[in-house]
């Protein structure tokens, strides 16, 4: 089992009222599996995913990845988690604008105390990969949102994480580019790697073994 949410719970405070984001959210994943979450905006498909990637907290439940009890652990062993496993491909990007192509591809890397040489040679990779060689000196500025989300992409993918997790990862690309991506994702979950993506697309949803469906902040 790669993780697990039992019973989650999230909620802000609203003039003394609780609004629930996620609730009583039960899911297991298997390594390897490809899942697509699906539903309206505002019906917490973002939400979960930032619960699952560790980005966001939640008030009741337990959430257990790989064995660790995620809601037990300090901020810090969170990260750690999050660094050592987890790729996120950003609906927003989350690009690092002093940061050049090159170097924001790079930032997983430092973080998993990756030698130079090696580094040189993963990025030089990914750069090819995505098509993006050319691009390697500019800044996010000076790119288009479509290569902003590729460069996004390539970020995620180049620490060979066990876990994506992608929020319309497709959503800022044509569709040439976006069947691409898809096409990747697909590739790679064939190498084994788990993908948990948040869709609107029925198209990249059948790219997916299987579907959540959620609606007001629960699975349907």
């Amino acid at each position: 089992m790669l993780l697990e949410l039992n019973g989650i719970y999230k909620w802000v405070k609203s003039g003394g009222n609780r609004v629930f984001l996620l609730k009583d959210i039960n899911i297991s994943v298997e390594e390897g599996e490809f899942i697509s979450v699906m539903g309206p905006s505002g019906s917490g498909k973002t939400t979960l995913l930032n619960v699952l990637g560790m980005l966001d907290g939640f008030d009741e439940g337990e959430y257990n990845f790989l064995e660790e009890p995620v809601h037990t652990l300090k901020e810090k062993q969170r990260a750690n988690l999050y660094k050592e496993y987890i790729g996120f491909v950003f609906q927003a990007y989350h690009l690092i604008d002093e940061l050049t192509v090159y170097e924001n591809i790079e930032t997983p890397l430092l973080y998993k105390k990756i030698g130079s040489s090696e580094r040189r040679a993963l990025v030089a990779d990914t750069l090819d990969r995505f098509n993006i060689v050319g691009k390697k000196d500019l800044f996010p500025a000076q790119l288009s949102g479509g290569q902003q989300q590729l460069v996004g992409v390539a970020r995620a993918l180049i620490s060979n994480p066990k876990l994506i997790l992608a929020d319309e990862p497709t959503g800022n690309l044509n569709s040439k580019q976006g069947e691409e991506i898809m096409d990747l994702f697909k590739e790679l979950n064939k190498e084994g790697v788990t993908i948990i993506q948040v869709t609107h697309s029925e198209k990249n949803a059948a790219y997916g073994s299987r579907t959540i469906n959620l609606l007001d902040g629960r699975m349907v």
